[in-house]
C-alpha cells in the first residue's frame, strides 16, 4: 500500500476542518426594515360657515282654482294657455241663453208681485175709511191687510229671484281673480260644465314672488328659531336663504322666512316653513323641487382635516399625528360638520398637528416613520353643509 505524504495530508485536514467551521456558525443578523413611507397633511385653520340645508318644493304665492259657477255649455276659451293673465281679463264664456230666459221668467214674476201688491194696497186704502162709518167690516180689512202682508213678501222674493238670475247670468263670463300665470284648460269648449259640482277649468298662480315649503324636524327648527329667526329679528328681516336648484345651479336672488307654521304635524313629526323668493324672470314654477341652505352658525378659527384621515370605530374617532422625529401618536377627536372632503375637529387637536392621511393600514401607535407631504386638497367651497336632523 502506497503511503500518503505528511503535507498532503495536512491540506486535506485543514480543508475539512474549515468546511466543518464554516457549517456550524450562525449568519449574520438581518438589517432592520426601513421607517413606512406615510402621507401627512397639516391642520388646516380657518373661518367655516355652518348651513342646514332642507330639500322641499315650490309654490305659487298664490294658487287660485277658476271654476265654473253655473251650468252650461262652454262657448269661448279667450286666453292662451301658460301665458301671463291681468286681473280682469276674460278667460271663459258659457252659454248665456237659458240664464237669460230664467232672468226675463224672474223679472216677470216680480212685476205680477209688485202688481198684486199694488191691489193690496188700494184694498187697504179704500177698507180702512170704511171700517170707521161701518160701511164695511173690521174682517174684511184685517183680511186685505193680510193680503198686503203677503203680496209684500212676494215682492221681496221676486226681487231676490231676479238678482240670482242676473248674478247667474253675470257667471256666464268667467274673468281673471288675479294677475298671474295661467295652466293649462281642463275643459275645452263645447263641454257641459258645472253640472251638479262647480267644475275645475284651469289654475292661475302668482309666481312674482314664489314661495318654496319645506318640512323642518323639530330639533333642527329650535336650532332655526335660535340663530336665525331669534335675536329681536322681525319676519323679513331674517339673513338671506339661497335656494339650489334641481340642476345644482343656485338661484340668483337669495330669500327669507315668510310664515312658519302654528304647529308640528304629529304624523310626521315635521314643522312646515315657507320662504319668500323674488322671482322677476320667472324662473321658478309650482312645483319644482330644490334645497334651501339656512346659515346656522360662523365657526371662527375652525380646525379642519381631510376626511380620510379620520378613523371610526364603534362611534369614536381617532386621528393618527406625526412628531418632528417621525413618532406616530393616534388621539380620539371630537369631529363636528364636513365641509366638502375635510371635517371639521372641535376638540382633541391643534393648530400645529400634522395628521396621517395615508398609509395609517402600516402603522401602529409609538411607530417610527417617514413623513412626507400629502398632495394639495382641491379648491375647497369653505361652507359646512348639514341635512335635516345632523345639525347640532
Amino acid at each position: 500500500m502506497k503511503r500518503v505524504p505528511d503535507a498532503a495530508l495536512k491540506v486535506v485536514l485543514a480543508s475539512a476542518l474549515a468546511a466543518f467551521t464554516g457549517a456550524c456558525s450562525e449568519p449574520p443578523p438581518a438589517a432592520p426594515p426601513p421607517p413606512p413611507d406615510v402621507l401627512v397633511a397639516d391642520v388646516v385653520q380657518r373661518d367655516v360657515p355652518v348651513y342646514l340645508e332642507l330639500v322641499g318644493q315650490t309654490l305659487g304665492y298664490q294658487d287660485v282654482e277658476i271654476r265654473a259657477r253655473v251650468e252650461g255649455y262652454l262657448t269661448n276659451m279667450a286666453f292662451q294657455e301658460g301665458s301671463l293673465v291681468r286681473k280682469g281679463d276674460l278667460l271663459y264664456e258659457i252659454d248665456r241663453l237659458p240664464l237669460q230666459a230664467i232672468l226675463a221668467e224672474a223679472r216677470a214674476q216680480q212685476a205680477t208681485a209688485e202688481a198684486q201688491l199694488a191691489k193690496a194696497n188700494n184694498d187697504v186704502a179704500r177698507y180702512t175709511p170704511l171700517v170707521a162709518k161701518q160701511a164695511v167690516s173690521q174682517r174684511e180689512l184685517d183680511d186685505a191687510q193680510a193680503l198686503q202682508d203677503a203680496a209684500r213678501s212676494q215682492v221681496d222674493a221676486a226681487k231676490a229671484a231676479v238678482e240670482k238670475a242676473t248674478l247667474d247670468l253675470s257667471y256666464t263670463r268667467i274673468t281673471a281673480p288675479i294677475s298671474g300665470l295661467i295652466g293649462a284648460t281642463l275643459v275645452k269648449t263645447g263641454n257641459l260644465v258645472g253640472r251638479g259640482e262647480s267644475t275645475l277649468l284651469t289654475t292661475i298662480s302668482q309666481i312674482d314672488p314664489a314661495l318654496f315649503r319645506v318640512g323642518i324636524t323639530e330639533a333642527d327648527y329650535l336650532l332655526v328659531a335660535r340663530r336665525v329667526l331669534g335675536g329681536g329679528q322681525k319676519a323679513g328681516q331674517q339673513a338671506d336663504i339661497q335656494l339650489t336648484l334641481a340642476d345644482g345651479s343656485v338661484y340668483p336672488h337669495p330669500g327669507k322666512v315668510n310664515v312658519v307654521d302654528r304647529a308640528v304635524d304629529a304624523t310626521t313629526g315635521t314643522l312646515g316653513i315657507q320662504l319668500l323668493y323674488p322671482n322677476p324672470d320667472l324662473l321658478l314654477r309650482p312645483g319644482q323641487y330644490g334645497r334651501a341652505r339656512v346659515q346656522l352658525d360662523n365657526k371662527v378659527g375652525a380646525l379642519l382635516v381631510p376626511q380620510r384621515a379620520v378613523q371610526e370605530l364603534q362611534n369614536l374617532y381617532s386621528v393618527a399625528l406625526v412628531d418632528g422625529g417621525g413618532k406616530v401618536a393616534f388621539r380620539n377627536v371630537k369631529v363636528g360638520p364636513r365641509v366638502d372632503s375635510m371635517w371639521v375637529i372641535e376638540d382633541g387637536l391643534t393648530a400645529t398637528d400634522k395628521v396621517i392621511v395615508e398609509g395609517l393600514q402600516r402603522i401602529q401607535n409609538g411607530m417610527t416613520v417617514t413623513a412626507k407631504p400629502a398632495p394639495p386638497m382641491p379648491a375647497s367651497t369653505g361652507a359646512a353643509t348639514v341635512t335635516a336632523g345632523e345639525a347640532k
